[in-house]
């Protein structure tokens, strides 16, 4: 039979068990929401890799398909800029990252990467209208002189090359017809049909 001094130890750990359930659980969501960048950018500030990480997952969160954080196309903007954009571009890159995240903070308080998704996507609609837009193209050329699209539609833009480009999404979500294609070596000509114009 229990004693009462062991019954009161017992009780008094179960007590605080259930107590700290709570606060560990709420420690836990408090460092599921951090920002922490997870990479090393190559060009980019930590804060400006952030923004890049906050930008491309609003665009591209995870659905059925992978998002664009799992196909790591914020590293692979990171990548671009830094080895493929002159000085003048990347200073005006900073620039117009700093300025975005400056607008932000004036809005809503925190920079683009604090704010929560909805507040994201709302400013990302926002933009969508505001925004200059890309000429139609004929044939895969722009028609006309194309005037400045701007930051949001220049990002954009990049952000899903980037992720349409990606191995992963090119591959397992996509039609994929690797070119020259298979070697059928003996075909019957019945099976080929017309010949092609091109």
């Amino acid at each position: 039979m229990m004693n009462r001094r062991n019954a009161l130890k017992k009780t008094a750990l179960i007590a605080s068990s259930a107590m700290a359930v709570p606060s560990l659980f709420s420690l836990l969501q408090s460092c599921k929401e951090q920002n922490r960048l997870e990479w090393t950018p190559l060009f980019l500030n930590e804060e400006q890799a952030r923004f890049i990480s906050a930008f491309v997952d609003t665009l591209l969160p995870k659905t059925e398909t992978p998002g664009a954080l799992e196909v790591k196309t914020d590293i692979f903007l990171d990548l671009v800029f830094a080895k493929t954009y002159n000085a003048a571009v990347q200073e005006k890159l900073r620039a117009d990252i700093n300025k975005f995240n400056e607008d932000c903070n004036q809005s809503h308080g925190k920079v683009f990467a604090e704010l929560d998704m909805d507040k994201r996507k709302a400013l990302f609609r926002q933009l969508e209208v505001a925004s200059p837009k890309y000429n139609p193209k004929v044939w895969g050329s722009a028609v006309g002189d194309q005037a400045p699209v701007g930051f949001y539609r220049s990002l954009k833009s990049m952000t899903l090359w980037g992720y349409f480009t990606s191995e992963e999404i090119g591959l397992n979500h996509l039609n994929y017809d690797p070119v020259p294609g298979e070697y059928r070596g003996c075909v019957p000509l019945s099976e080929i049909g017309k010949t092609w114009s091109l």
